[in-house]
């Protein structure tokens, strides 16, 4: 539904009007009579933002900050600890007291990813149909009450069953949560926040350790540990999806905490860096046309499948990884802890890098690189006689597998303006990195343990080659950009962040178009 937005810009002072210069008269695309250029080939959005107060937009941005961030990450903190709770209580023996024989414990991680892959694009249409605000919360509550159940199953079938319907209500998560944060903040400022909420992602892995340590500890003979743990993280999560529901504002538009300036502050700068078209009518077909006609969405698919082993791979199986080293249950979870905590520090870090210097491809190579060389550690040393190695790579896994999934989700994000096609774009990207869960749960069998070498070897094969695949994208859209500022007269650092989002509807197709690499 197309949104209502007062007319005044926040705060905002009298200023200039832009003043043409040579790079405005050139710019494709203004040579014409559009309805929204003004004098000299500036556009109506031009105008208006070199009128916003700079003061007024950093309270604006501390409004969304302490109000919408916090509580997406705690949202993603539940989602991370829901599906990962499995890997801890297996240390806790959930697989001898269900009776689990063979591969069944690998088959039960395996079928959380069908639905994670299948569903995700459909139900992340929703958000974009309903608003993420509300899809987001009504998703939590499915997950937290599949945590909940999971203390009651007695046997494989019934834990099978409840870690599909656990992959159903997960599969929307990521993907409604990047589009919602793209209506709240532009391309350049997307990352950090992105980064932000993925932490929580991260920090589970250590919290996830530190509360399945506690919990291991009752002493209760009517339920196990496991069965504690299960119903602690869902009860958690059940709750906090109540307040999720009523305290996420449905889009900047209807936000509860902005003034009416703040309202039409959001809307010019988004048009200036964010959409083409704010609240865009639904038009699905318009929106899965590139997945045909585009040959960049295959590369997105090949990135977003390269990086997913690897990200899988440590947030499945990291306390199975570390239990090489030949601890105890309880200090299996507990030496899980710092690698994780690393890991987030170092996600904030190179998201906070890449905002500030609006540059994407090289932040998804390194990290990749870091996580591939762990693997290839891990897998070619003896971990019982260089304890201390195999511990620091387990440091290097969890610094580099995070980082490339929140940085090619903004990627991709940043480089498709039409709302429509970025929500169904991120659905269908976050779908096909879950499909490589199934190529981690399936790499990492019984038989090999407790080494995993097969299942290291591939994981690291998977890094370096989307490492490559992301520095070869990276090279092209650089190359590319120079080649339009050449043949259009531009100069040679003119950019992603000099043409408005307005114009660019038809994506790379318009000459106007620049890439954010």
């Amino acid at each position: 539904m197309n949104e209502v937005y007062p007319t005044a810009v926040s705060d905002a002072k009298p200023a200039p009007a832009p003043v043409s210069t040579d790079a405005d008269a050139k710019r494709p695309g203004l040579e014409h009579d559009d309805p929204e250029t003004k004098v000299g080939g500036v556009t109506e959005i031009e105008i208006l933002a070199a009128h916003i107060d700079p003061a007024a937009e950093r309270r604006m941005l501390r409004k969304m900050d302490f109000s919408i961030l916090p509580v997406l990450a705690i949202v993603y903190l539940f989602n991370a600890l829901d599906k990962g709770n499995l890997s801890n209580a297996q240390t806790d023996g959930i697989a001898t007291d269900l009776h689990l024989v063979g591969n069944q414990y690998y088959l039960i991680i395996t079928i959380f990813y069908v639905p994670l892959c299948l569903c995700g694009t459909p139900l992340s249409m929703l958000a974009k149909r309903f608003s993420a605000a509300r899809v987001i919360p009504l998703m939590m509550l499915g997950f937290g009450s599949c945590s909940l159940l999971t203390a009651s199953v007695t046997n494989f079938g019934g834990l099978f069953a409840l870690r599909f319907l656990l992959g159903i209500f997960e599969s929307p998560m990521l993907p409604s949560i990047v589009f919602y944060l793209s209506q709240f903040y532009t391309r350049g400022e997307l990352a950090r926040r992105i980064g932000v909420y993925y932490a929580a992602s991260s920090i589970s892995g250590a919290f996830s350790g530190l509360l399945a340590f506690g919990i291991f500890q009752i002493k209760d003979t009517r339920l196990k540990g496991w069965q504690y743990l299960f119903l602690i993280e869902g009860t958690g999560t059940v709750l906090f999806a109540a307040f999720a529901f009523f305290w996420l504002p449905r889009s900047p538009a209807q936000c509860w905490f902005f003034t009416d300036e703040e309202k039409e502050m959001s809307r010019v700068r988004m048009l200036r860096d964010g959409t083409n078209q704010i609240g865009e009518q639904i038009d699905w077909r318009d929106a899965f046309r590139p997945f045909i006609q585009d040959w960049r969405y295959i590369v997105w698919a090949l990135l977003a499948l390269g990086l997913g082993v690897p990200l899988a791979s440590v947030g499945n199986f990291l306390p199975q990884i570390v239990a090489r080293l030949g601890y105890s249950t309880v200090k299996t979870n507990l030496y899980t802890v710092a690698p994780n905590v690393v890991g987030t520090v170092f996600l904030v870090c190179f998201t906070q890098s890449s905002d500030y210097f609006r540059e994407r491809s090289l932040h998804v190579v390194v990290p990749l690189l870091i996580t591939m060389i762990g693997f290839i550690v891990l897998g070619t040393i003896d971990v019982l006689a260089n304890k201390g190695v195999a511990y620091f790579a387990c440091f290097l896994l969890c610094i580099g597998s995070n980082t490339p999934s929140v940085m090619l989700s903004t990627w991709y994000s940043n480089n498709s303006i039409s709302e429509n096609k970025r929500v169904v774009l991120t659905g269908v990207m976050v779908g096909i990195a879950n499909a490589s869960g199934l190529i981690s749960g399936n790499i990492f069998q019984a038989k090999d343990a407790p080494k995993y070498i097969p299942a290291l070897a591939t994981s690291a094969a998977f890094g370096g080659f989307t490492a490559l695949l992301a520095f070869a994208y990276g090279m092209y859209m650089r190359i590319e950009n120079r080649r339009r500022n050449k043949e259009q007269g531009m100069p040679r650092k003119y950019g992603s962040k000099d043409v408005p989002t307005e114009l660019l509807g038809k994506g790379p197709k318009a000459p106007e178009f620049r890439y954010f690499y």
